[in-house]
């Protein structure tokens, strides 16, 4: 189901973008949005990433009466997509969407933006990291791939180097005390094919990307890093559970940069936010195993990106990983 409509979202995707641009309609007084809007991605095509901002702009294209329309700069840790949207005029047209990925990048003081470039506009999703293995994986338990781990390092994969995925599982070996060798993808379908193909052992990703597999049986689930058990996953234990310090989400959503005007900032997370109360999105949601929880204003969004970012700089120096 998650393949077609991908395959859909991409056919609408193709149309859209080349729908006359000339008569553009105005959503709001002052002017915005005057053409159409770019929504600016680092990740593969099907990841969660992807489809999040593909299925936020079905219904924001009616909600602001213009075209809307999805850049892929994959690569470097979010940094190419940051490099590019830093290119761009700061006039709301160009929006980039955003996971910690690009808040641990920071972090490290590699990035091409700082934090206080950034201005939150929305959040789109709270999706925890699951790990998953193979399901003929001699892993039944997380307790067995820990003593794994602790013999050989447990082949890992994740998106990129300096990810969430990639912190998230430094920090699960740290606190339970074993080991993995992370193993970078460009996206999580990529990920999916070399774990059901056992080219590596165990991932982290979030629960949708990973969904048609484990539906198929073709994957296991072993834990939840959240607070609390997710609801589609009732049976699976989280890491807080196994006395295993390691809470991860990917949250995400959209920024634009600091300097865009604020009547622009609140026309788009006006169109934003209606657009995910739609019964559309709110499907996609509960499809991902999520709810309406993960949606979440501009004032909101904007102090949780601080926050991230401020609590993955102690995480990153506490890893050697920044100075």
């Amino acid at each position: 189901m998650k393949k077609t409509l991908n395959l859909l979202l991409s056919a609408i995707l193709v149309v859209t973008s080349f729908i006359g641009l000339g008569n553009v309609a105005v959503a709001d007084g002052h002017g915005f949005p005057s053409k159409p809007i770019e929504v600016v991605t680092h990740a593969g095509l099907g990841g969660g990433t992807d489809t999040t901002a593909r299925m936020l702009l079905i219904r924001t294209r009616k909600n602001l009466k213009n075209n809307a329309y999805i850049t892929p700069k994959r690569g470097d840790a979010g940094n190419k997509a940051m490099a590019y949207v830093k290119s761009k005029p700061r006039d709301g047209h160009t929006v980039l969407a955003i996971t910690p990925t690009h808040l641990f990048r920071m972090a490290r003081g590699q990035a091409e933006l700082t934090i206080d470039d950034f201005v939150g506009v929305a959040r789109t999703t709270v999706d925890p990291i699951v790990i998953f293995v193979n399901a003929k994986s001699p892993y039944k338990t997380i307790e067995d791939l820990i003593k794994a781990g602790q013999k050989k390092p447990i082949k890992y994969g994740g998106t990129n180097v300096g990810s969430v995925d990639h912190i998230s599982g430094l920090i699960f070996a740290r606190e339970a005390k074993t080991k993995i060798a992370f193993v970078p993808f460009e996206g999580g379908g990529a990920i999916m094919t070399s774990l059901v193909g056992n080219q590596i052992e165990a991932a982290g990703l979030n629960l949708d990307e990973g969904k048609d597999q484990l539906d198929a049986g073709e994957l296991r689930v072993l834990a939840v890093m959240a607070d609390e058990r997710m609801s589609a996953l009732p049976d699976t234990p989280t890491l807080k559970e196994k006395g295993i310090n390691a809470s991860f989400a990917t949250v995400r959503g959209v920024v634009v940069l600091k300097g865009t005007p604020q009547k622009t900032i609140d026309t788009l997370e006006k169109g934003f936010l209606k657009a995910m109360k739609h019964p559309v999105y709110q499907n996609y949601l509960q499809g991902a195993g999520l709810d309406a929880s993960s949606v979440a204003g501009a004032k909101a969004w904007d102090a949780e990106i601080k926050s991230i970012y401020k609590e993955a700089r102690a995480a990153l120096v506490s890893l050697g990983l920044a100075k």
